[in-house]
């Protein structure tokens, strides 16, 4: 279960001053930047004794943060991850200041599948799936498999299987396979192997994409579970891709906390 709280203060160690707002960012090296500047981001809680360095502290009312959760501020329009000693790395930059509202979430475990007989045999590059790997850091995910496969339906079925029962992830992100196309058989793969079908997904999916071009009806995008993992198959182009996630990150943390037993149910 998630918990809210609000930022009660941020402390410039450097100047030994406070400050209302401060931009979070990193930079080409991936260091964590403030205001343009490489520095330190840390947590401490209320009254507890500042760093002694030049960074900078996100001052909580609690202490109890746990290595891999990330901070959602203001709904996500900045995504922050702790690591050890509470110190803080930027995963989506943005503005954070002072009584912002954040949201600490535990990490989703998830695999991204790309499904393409070219990309499988290095024929094309694989621009989707990194792609969805990217964006889905964006909702505090942590990609621990990124893997391609032909377009065979047994290839498929057993990837997911493996990575559903044996690595037990929380969310499986499929894009590829999902049109009419003889070759197409990722939603056919999807239903060999589920457990139960969220109609919802395709549905807002579908209708998202109408917005895009006339021609998003079409695809045979779906959602399905297996066990407590969740497995949404998406478009196989990386423009498709991204819409469709898009049309589902909204509720899909909610729904993957339900059906791994993290939240209350849909309809509380």
């Amino acid at each position: 279960m998630s918990l809210k709280w609000r930022i009660a203060g941020i402390y410039d160690n450097k100047s030994g001053e406070w400050q209302k707002l401060i931009y979070v960012h990193f930079n080409s090296g991936g260091k964590t930047c403030v205001n343009g500047h490489e520095a330190i981001l840390r947590l401490r809680r209320a009254g507890e004794a500042k760093a002694n360095d030049d960074g900078l502290d996100i001052v909580a009312p609690r202490s109890e943060f746990a290595e891999g959760e990330f901070l959602s501020i203001n709904a996500g329009e900045t995504m922050l991850r702790v690591g050890t000693g509470k110190v803080i790395s930027v995963v989506c930059p943005g503005f954070v200041g002072v009584s912002a509202s954040v949201e600490t979430l535990r990490p989703v475990r998830a695999g991204v599948l790309t499904v393409s007989d070219k990309a499988s045999r290095g024929e094309r590059a694989d621009t989707s799936g990194p792609s969805l790997a990217d964006i889905a850091r964006a909702i505090g995910s942590v990609v621990e498999r990124l893997d391609t496969v032909p377009d065979d339906m047994a290839s498929i079925s057993d990837k997911l299987k493996n990575w559903a029962d044996k690595d037990d992830l929380d969310l499986i992100l499929v894009t590829g396979g999902t049109g009419l196309s003889m070759r197409d058989v990722t939603p056919e793969a999807l239903m060999d192997i589920h457990d139960k079908v969220a109609p919802g997904f395709g549905e807002i999916m579908r209708a998202h994409a109408m917005m895009y071009t006339q021609r998003g009806f079409l695809s045979r995008c779906l959602a399905v579970t297996r066990g407590g993992t969740l497995i949404v198959a998406v478009p196989g182009s990386e423009r498709g891709a991204r819409q469709c996630f898009e049309a589902i990150a909204p509720a899909l943390r909610h729904g993957i906390g339900t059906l791994r037993g993290w939240d209350s149910e849909c309809g509380h």
